[in-house]
């Protein structure tokens, strides 16, 4: 049976942390030894509590591919230079080949999506087929109102039926809550275990529900580190806002997809998979800034022998977020 948690719970997990007295940013460490216990999770040894502080290591999935579209695979760290606001940083994180990853998939049940939904569970399924066996996967329903799913009362998954499940837990009805279901994707993905974080939208409208607006939206998006996909069903209702999804994609070094006939939404979450497969994952530790919650713009540069023009695709930059806007977002007064 699938449940659901809402966003009041979760910040009050939250809350339960500042009031302790700790800075915290809602890890997936933190946050998971208290609230997934499952018979397949070993209990913690008593008196060794799991707790992560907030760090400043920034995150960066890079794609390389060639002058004809193809990924570069084999590169070592010593072919990246990574800058930030033009200073040159050094690498301390580098992973390459298919590491798990924590995916949040954040689909539209307004009234228009009801006879695009069984086919948008198939190609959730088919998502979750082409993906790496260790990612954790979980689901946000969206129309008025907004709804993570919990299936069979676990905060993830990677079973393609309870990913199915989930989406067809809601009816189609009522208008688009789009920015408030990502807001609150950002926030379920903190409870996950992976060092890289997805989203990816599904929706065949812009936004008239949210309270949310696009300006905060994205100032979450910036401060999370976390790759938003979307796979745009542009209808002819007037209601759709490509621009928004083409720019959270843009801002967090994504793709926004709009497949037609000729390519579908099945093979657009296919194509979603094997980009995350095949990144290469970058960190690095910033200097302290003359502006420290400025947005800081990142540029990632590679030499590939072999390759005579090549592409790379990373996150424009980011902001870092301070301990006021943290405790906002959480709940806390």
């Amino acid at each position: 049976m699938n449940l659901s948690i809402s966003s009041q719970s979760r910040k009050f997990l939250c809350n339960c942390f500042f009031a302790a007295g700790f800075l915290f940013v809602c890890s997936p460490t933190a946050v998971h030894s208290q609230s997934q216990q499952t018979p397949s999770t070993p209990p913690r040894p008593s008196g060794q509590p799991k707790i992560s502080v907030k760090t400043e290591l920034v995150v960066l999935p890079v794609s390389v591919t060639d002058a004809n579209g193809n990924v570069v695979l084999g590169l070592t760290q010593q072919n990246f230079r990574v800058y930030e606001d033009g200073r040159h940083q050094d690498i301390t994180l580098f992973q390459q080949g298919d590491t798990p990853v924590t995916v949040g998939l954040i689909v539209d049940h307004s009234r228009s999506m009801g006879p695009k939904l069984e086919e948008v569970a198939a190609a959730v399924s088919a998502f979750a087929r082409s993906s790496n066996p260790h990612d954790e996967m979980f689901v946000v329903d969206f129309n008025d109102d907004v709804t993570v799913e919990l299936m069979n009362g676990k905060p993830f998954t990677h079973d393609p039926k309870e990913l199915e499940k989930a989406i067809g837990a809601v009816r189609a009805r009522g208008r688009t809550a789009l920015y408030d279901a990502v807001a609150e994707g950002l926030i379920h993905l903190e409870l996950g275990h992976s060092e890289r974080k997805a989203l990816i939208i599904v929706s065949d409208g812009g936004d008239n529900a949210s309270r949310q607006k696009f300006s905060q939206l994205l100032d979450q998006a910036r401060q999370s580190q976390v790759l938003i996909y979307s796979i745009g069903l542009i209808g002819g209702d007037g209601e759709s806002d490509p621009a928004v999804l083409r720019h959270l994609a843009k801002a967090t070094g994504a793709i926004a997809y709009f497949p037609d006939a000729a390519n579908s939404v099945m093979n657009v979450s296919t194509q979603i998979a094997r980009d995350l497969r095949e990144q290469y994952t970058l960190g690095f530790v910033p200097a302290k800034a003359d502006k420290p919650h400025a947005f800081r713009k990142i540029e990632v540069k590679v030499d590939a022998p072999g390759h005579a023009k090549i592409r790379v695709r990373s996150r424009a930059g980011y902001s870092a977020a301070d301990e006021k806007s943290a405790q906002a977002s959480s709940g806390v007064k």
